[in-house]
């Protein structure tokens, strides 16, 4: 028995990619009237901007772009930055979303790396913008965006966002790309190089994550949205498809603060938000707070929150999913799925479940603690150390012109992750360290190396090392250790890494003196992290 004749070859009618583009063309038809975004004064439905896409789109279309372009964008949580998330993959365009708190010479290498063909920035970031696009060498179409909501700045574009979408056809008519594996997002992540990679995603992974956030927060139809998580962050970890294939509003913040957090709330019927922890503690923390009667349901990363933090958000009425991930897989695929039984602990045991990294998504295949030496399980024990391992459709295409990079991160058929943990009893990880020594402070990443980097080039300094300090706002902060060859004070080394790094990833202290090494002369930064945690 076969069932691989010619009658039962994939054709066109049952085979099609998946892709994000297929979520914008059925709520437009399903849904037009329902509202889709909410921006301070700005109201639009499905309908609207399902118009704004497609001409957007097709404007791109007319000046040339097409399968393969960058389009880069430096935008808060604005309604265009959406509407570059939906458009983009109508003309097979890849989009290049960038965190605006980077420096200028990283948004230049940017540009220059992804090959960025058309740059769309809001004029808020218009003078980092044009001296990056100068330094980057590139002929780029600028396009400024003019958010009504926004501080103003001033035009360095060849056009403003609203005049190129009047070039654009409202009936453009898009078509799914001919392969899923197509790529479709470029996102870049600060690696221990230094520099950072550029993380490939495709039509398939995107679409399958999106689908993935309604599995695994149980989200109904019709949610009511709120970016406090930015939308350049793995591309909002994919929910601004999760919430347009779901219907739902769109509610935007150009930058998160606890009243308008609670006017969202109270005004517009928020249902769920993302965030790192720091937005809990700004929610929880606030001084003036708004009633509100919905329930809502937050999922936050990062480093877990604390126990009393949790507590008193679940007491207001909002649920906490802590997630984990990288941005090599969209954002995070692993959860921490609460089991029925956990109602029943003690708070304490409760916060214990809680705050460890869980398990693998329901649509990523796998996700276990490898040997990183062996390459085999270690022992379910909640106590041997290895390496986070992912597999499956929620994993990146690759890092873009980095073979070398990509084939270490791909070895034996797994992303290895570089972080170190611990799988428990019953198959929960849970996170140990951080083989990259990457820094996370308010949901961002910060390269050991980079700082490090930065701060090596005073004549003064002879060795360094940086490593992460615990902080109660952000989670945890850069601190770093330094042994010097001349004199140089605290202060001036700091105002020295001000000139040289983006404001999040600067040092908080710096202590001098001789630094722990091994014999063949490697420091070792596992002893100043335990001196950091003792006595700081």
């Amino acid at each position: 028995m076969t069932f691989e004749g010619p009658e039962l070859a994939r054709n066109a009618a049952n085979h099609t990619a998946l892709s994000p583009v297929s979520i914008l063309k059925r709520v437009e038809r399903v849904h037009p009237e329902l509202p889709a975004q909410i921006h301070g004064r700005i109201r639009r439905n499905w309908g609207e901007v399902a118009v704004r896409c497609k001409r957007l789109a097709s404007a791109l279309v007319k000046r040339g772009i097409g399968k393969g372009d960058t389009v880069a964008l430096i935008a808060p949580n604005i309604p265009e930055a959406l509407e570059c998330a939906l458009a983009m993959p109508m003309l097979g365009a890849v989009l290049n979303a960038n965190n605006m708190r980077l420096d200028v010479g990283t948004i230049a290498y940017i540009l220059e790396h992804g090959e960025a063909k058309v740059l769309l920035v809001d004029t808020e970031f218009s003078a980092m913008a044009a001296e990056a696009v100068a330094q980057s060498g590139r002929d780029v179409l600028v396009v400024d965006i003019e958010d009504s909501e926004g501080p103003g700045g001033d035009r360095i574009g060849t056009l403003t966002y609203d005049d190129l979408l009047s070039e654009g056809d409202p009936d453009f008519a898009y078509t799914l790309p001919d392969d899923e594996w197509d790529a479709l997002a470029l996102n870049y992540t600060s690696g221990t190089t230094g520099r950072p990679k550029g993380v490939v995603y495709s039509h398939r992974g995107a679409w399958t994550n999106a689908v993935n956030n309604v599995v695994t927060w149980a989200m109904p139809h019709h949610p009511v949205y709120l970016w406090t998580l930015p939308l350049f962050h793995c591309n909002g970890w994919c929910f601004p498809w999760t919430i347009t294939m779901l219907a739902g509003t769109h509610v935007f913040l150009r930058a998160p603060r606890a009243d308008v957090i609670y006017d969202a709330f109270a005004d517009h019927g928020v249902t769920h938000l993302c965030g790192a922890p720091i937005i809990m503690s700004m929610i929880s923390d606030a001084e003036e707070k708004r009633g509100f009667p919905q329930k809502i349901k937050m999922m936050t990363a990062a480093a877990p929150p604390p126990a009393s933090v949790i507590k008193g958000m679940e007491a207001m009425g909002i649920s906490i999913t802590h997630v984990y991930g990288l941005t090599e897989v969209y954002g995070p695929a692993v959860v921490c799925a609460e089991k029925p039984g956990w109602a029943a602990l003690p708070a304490e045991q409760q916060a214990e479940m809680k705050a460890r990294q869980g398990v693998a998504y329901e649509l990523e295949e796998d996700v276990l603690v490898l040997d990183p030496e062996t390459g085999t399980p270690v022992p379910w024990n909640g106590k041997t150390l290895g390496e986070v391992v992912f597999r499956g459709n929620i994993v990146m295409k690759g890092y873009l012109k980095a073979p070398e990079e990509t084939a270490k991160a791909f070895k034996d058929g797994w992303f290895w992750s570089g972080d170190i943990a611990v799988q428990h009893a019953d198959g929960y990880i849970e996170i140990r360290d951080r083989s990259k020594d990457i820094i996370i402070s308010g949901g961002e990443n910060i390269s050991s190396i980079e700082v490090e980097k930065a701060l090596y080039s005073h004549p003064a300094v002879s060795v360094v090392a940086v490593v992460a300090m615990p902080d109660e706002k952000w989670g945890e902060v850069p601190c770093a250790f330094v042994e010097l060859s001349g004199e140089v004070t605290e202060e001036e080394l700091l105002a020295h890494a001000k000139a040289r790094l983006a404001g999040y990833m600067r040092p908080k202290k710096v202590i001098f003196g001789e630094l722990p090494k091994t014999t063949t002369g490697k420091i070792r930064k596992n002893e100043l992290r335990d001196l950091v945690r003792q006595k700081i």
